[in-house]
């Protein structure tokens, strides 16, 4: 193992300028050696590759390789974009990639029985909110008329999906089925897209062993676009609408071709959107690695959260090598606003958050609500007792891993110890949801049988 013996470096580089002389060298190398962190692990493998998909929430990533962060961790990281999901799990995987920036299901399903399996964990969540729901200006045009304005006469938010119903209704009438476009079958989109449908009475089609389509009794056919396609996807008529991360809903405005009509932050608050996502072995034959990896990323969440950080924050994300996209996109939603309607520029501080309400922190909770809908929707097949739901996210969220993280943090001076929360890995129950039904984490199985569409389980199990 690599003992990286920093504060060593920089007093031997120290005593060589001061030998030299320089007052001005003197004076950079006490700034060098003030802002090495006082660490003493043993870094396994300081050399890593991780992966992501250009979306602004891969932020964390970005800002802890450009400000340095996981360099102060002893660590080189290269930072690579991934052409799809499906990729980015693959080569997580099969090792390829060190970890990744990942959807908050793809670990989940990875040992719940969903598609491809391996025993994934993760320690870090990387963001609250992000996305939003798109659809083309046709639809737009006929929604619009069912949706209550304002005194200004503003389409009055959070709009519901109960304006989106007659225009399905039409479509189904003229023998046109409604189609819209999701990420990727286990990702927050999918289940948010489901939910805000759902609620509204809109059945989004069910999965099941043999049917993984997940277009069983579908009102409204999804399928799977690689985010950065959607606008060009909504743009050829291939689909009507979609569920995604910025920037792609602000690019369908910026472009013309589409309006967004709802965010996650309406249809859930604050809900947890990517993780960040490493192997079980990776993590047991790595364990310092690991901890250093999610203190550099807790460090990027908390300088990403800092007022005034965010207009730098826009430029590296408009890098080629990151998101890629225009900074009037990109600003568009991590400024603190969110358009709509072209013109339409509504204040939404909280559309990106990154550390804010213990955002980084693995909420057991959190990852539970996610097993919820893959039995809602018959992605997990068959019913599954109450016990199996903790069991199961206890093998894949280790918060105990970004507790030493923070923990060091803390001692480090870098983030109070009052952002280290109490808690047993559960968030009280919350109705903070578009149509107001209660979750509870500890009562899966209850919350499964709240809803109207849906799969149904024996409470005895």
């Amino acid at each position: 193992m690599k003992n990286i013996t920093l504060k060593s470096i920089a007093c031997l580089l120290s005593a060589f300028l001061m030998a030299c002389g320089g007052k001005t060298e003197k004076k950079a190398s006490e700034t060098a050696q003030a802002s090495i962190p006082e660490t003493t692990l043993e870094i396994e493998k300081p050399q890593l590759t991780f992966g992501f998909i250009k979306l602004t929430d891969m932020a964390p990533l970005a800002i802890a390789k450009e400000k340095g962060f996981f360099e102060d961790e002893g660590l080189f990281v290269s930072v690579e974009a991934q052409s799809n999901w499906k990729n980015v799990l693959d080569r997580v995987i099969d090792g390829q990639l060190d970890g990744s920036h990942m959807l908050a299901g793809q670990p989940i399903a990875a040992g719940a029985g969903f598609g491809r399996q391996a025993q994934l964990v993760t320690p870090f969540s990387m963001d609250l909110n992000g996305n939003g729901i798109t659809v083309s200006n046709d639809v737009w045009s006929k929604m619009k008329p069912n949706v209550p304005k304002d005194e200004e006469g503003k389409p009055v938010h959070p709009i519901k999906a109960d304006a989106l119903k007659p225009v399905i209704s039409s479509y189904k009438n003229s023998g046109k089925p409604f189609k819209m476009g999701m990420v990727f079958p286990v990702s927050t989109h999918n289940y948010e897209i489901r939910y805000w449908l759902a609620a509204a009475g809109i059945h989004p089609g069910m999965y099941t062993a043999d049917n993984v389509q997940g277009q069983i009794d579908a009102e409204v056919l999804l399928s799977v676009t690689p985010p950065p396609q959607m606008p060009a996807t909504l743009e050829a008529g291939t689909i009507y609408g979609y569920c995604v991360g910025e920037p792609w809903n602000q690019q369908a405005v910026f472009k013309g071709i589409g309006v967004p009509v709802t965010t996650n932050y309406d249809i859930w608050k604050n809900n947890p959107e990517k993780v960040f996502v490493m192997t079980k072995k990776f993590v047991e034959e790595n364990p310092n690695t690991a901890v250093a990896v999610t203190k550099a990323l807790i460090r990027a969440g908390k300088w990403l959260d800092e007022p005034g950080n965010r207009a730098e924050a826009v430029k590296i994300l408009s890098m080629p090598q990151y998101v890629g996209a225009d900074e009037v996109v990109l600003a568009n939603s991590m400024t603190g606003t969110f358009e709509f309607e072209k013109g339409d520029k509504r204040s939404m501080p909280d559309f990106n958050v990154f550390y804010k309400y213990n955002a980084t922190y693995p909420f057991y909770s959190d990852g539970i609500w996610f097993l919820t809908q893959m039995r809602r929707w018959g992605q997990i097949p068959e019913p599954k007792p109450a016990t199996w739901y903790e069991e199961t996210i206890k093998d894949i969220y280790r918060p105990d891993i970004w507790k030493k993280a923070a923990k060091l943090l803390v001692a480090e001076g870098h983030i109070p110890a009052a952002d280290i929360p109490e808690t047993d890995g559960y968030k009280p129950t919350t109705t903070d949801f578009i149509d107001g039904n209660a979750y509870d984490a500890k009562d899966p199985i209850g919350y499964i049988n709240s809803f109207e569409i849906g799969n149904k389980d024996n409470s005895a199990l």
